[in-house]
């Protein structure tokens, strides 16, 4: 009689749980921790990445994010590295007290720029193919503070204004290529109006909300 494939041979032995040796845990936990370390790794670099790659206004790059639902977190570092740049470069100007200030009003700019432009963009200035959510903008529009980062040589005297300038420049046109992504518009000048929209309402909104916590000390 055939014996099957799961079938065990007569007078076989097989040994279940067997406890692993001092050494063979030790081998064990070092290929664990090198296989934890690895994709810590990656998952840097591929953040490193995707940083430059927005720097640089790769469209694909914000397709990317716009569609990877896990680069929320990456989105926010992103924002709060500029904000720190912001802070620490304009440091000779308003002070340490500035570096808390920059991370606040981008944090809350964030939010609030993306909702804006959720709400015009998919509401009011949408095109037949349009299709996006709060979470898409965010994540488009988090990366593309990745030229704020710059912001950071600032800190010298002399960079302070043009750093700032060029930077601001930067991130607005990577803005604009970040919604125009994230909301699948053909017209990058309807992009343009959007975000011009959003910038308005945003600084209107960002003066109340500073001008009332501000004054509520």
């Amino acid at each position: 009689m055939e014996k099957g494939w799961g079938s065990e041979p007569r007078g076989a032995k097989i040994e279940k749980n067997v406890p692993l040796s001092r050494r063979e845990a030790r081998i064990l936990i070092n290929v664990l921790q090198r296989g934890e370390g690895a994709m810590s790794n990656f998952a840097m670099s591929s953040f490193k990445d995707r940083v430059l790659r927005a720097a640089k206004l790769d469209a694909n790059l914000y397709e990317e994010v716009e569609a990877d639902k896990g680069a929320m977190g990456q989105a926010m570092t992103v924002v709060v590295l500029a904000g720190l740049a912001a802070g620490i470069g304009s440091i000779g100007v308003t002070g340490a007290r500035g570096i808390l200030v920059g991370t606040v009003s981008a944090l809350v700019g964030w939010y609030i720029w993306a909702y804006i432009t959720y709400i015009v963009g998919t509401k009011i200035l949408p095109e037949p193919q349009t299709k996006a959510d709060y979470g898409e903008l965010l994540r488009t529009i988090g990366f593309s503070s990745a030229p704020g980062l710059l912001r950071v040589f600032g800190i010298v005297p002399l960079l302070f204004g043009i750093t700032f300038l060029i930077t601001s420049a930067w991130m607005l046109i990577a803005m604009v290529i970040a919604v125009r992504q994230a909301l699948d518009y053909q017209s990058t000048w309807r992009a343009v109006g959007v975000c011009v929209i959003g910038w308005i309402l945003q600084s209107l909104t960002m003066m109340l909300f500073f001008s009332f916590f501000g004054g509520s000390r």
